[in-house]
């Protein structure tokens, strides 16, 4: 293994960080998305459009991020009972 590889390994999360690094990037990508569209739907697109995503996206993604540990595990389940697993 070289310098550079074990470096990038080393400031990499575990393998048990997994859910919650992805229901962190979920929850970021998705809320800010949805302030987006919310924002724009709600008070229109003006001078003040940006700043007023930016503050509902400071409340927004720490509730997403706490709604998608909560439901990832009935999400999970709904997934089994859905879809057959792979042969």
């Amino acid at each position: 293994m070289t310098t550079r590889n074990a470096t990038r390994s080393r400031r990499k999360l575990g393998a048990r960080a997994t859910p919650y690094v992805f229901a962190f990037y979920m929850s970021a990508i998705m809320a800010l998305l949805m302030c987006f569209v919310i924002t724009a739907a709600t008070a229109g697109v003006d001078a003040h459009y940006l700043s007023k995503v930016l503050k509902a996206y400071q409340l927004a993604m720490p509730v997403a991020f706490a709604c998608v540990l909560v439901v990832r595990p009935i999400v999970l389940k709904l997934v089994a009972w859905t879809v057959h697993p792979g042969h």
